[in-house]
């Protein structure tokens, strides 16, 4: 089982970009989702989960600007980001609390993505 993430790309302040995370492989079910995000120098941090009763949790910094979905049937997780600041500069890594057919539990990561906010 794997996650991939697409999405990432240049921007300027003020400006959206959508990331997107597909689990694939053999999956029973998938608890958590969610999207973190490292900048140069710092530590990854949470910005937004979503349980798979669609319910979510937003780091401060990106409420109201960000939005995180998940589509259950197609194993992915979204996160539409509006009104990006420079701030915002980071890799973003999508995570998954996955169950596997083989009732294997892994708690996976995706590649990670890079988003860049600047003039």
């Amino acid at each position: 089982v794997q996650l991939q993430a697409s999405g990432g790309g240049l921007v300027q302040p003020g400006g959206s970009l959508r990331l997107s995370c597909a689990a694939s492989g053999s999956i029973f079910s998938i608890n958590g989702m969610g999207w973190y995000r490292q900048a140069p120098g710092k530590q990854r941090e949470l910005v937004a989960s979503i349980t798979s009763g669609g319910n979510t949790n937003y780091a401060d910094s990106v409420k109201g600007r960000f939005t995180i979905s998940r589509d259950n049937a197609k194993n992915t997780v979204n996160l539409q980001m509006n009104n990006l600041k420079p701030e915002d500069t980071a890799v973003y890594y999508c995570n998954a609390n996955v169950y596997t057919s083989s009732f294997n539990n892994y708690i996976l990561w995706g590649q990670g993505t890079l988003v860049t906010v600047s003039s």
